[in-house]
């Protein structure tokens, strides 16, 4: 979750909202187990984790995949 996440940190900290820096805080708290099934879609997140940021983090994650 670290390169996930640290990536996305790293390309937009620069651009995000007070509101998304505190979303990505507590994305960041999450442990790994609960957090990587819901970025690869075989689970959700409660419903306090699932944001337009996360969406926007999963989008980029899979932007970032190799083709």
């Amino acid at each position: 979750m670290d390169l996930i996440l640290g990536r996305f940190a790293d390309a937009e900290i620069g651009i995000l909202a007070d509101l998304e820096l505190k979303q990505l805080e507590d994305l960041v708290g999450l442990e790994d187990p609960e957090l990587y099934p819901a970025f690869v879609g075989d689970t959700q997140l409660d419903e306090q984790y699932r944001t337009p940021l996360f969406e926007r983090i999963k989008l980029f994650r899979n932007l970032d995949k190799p083709l």
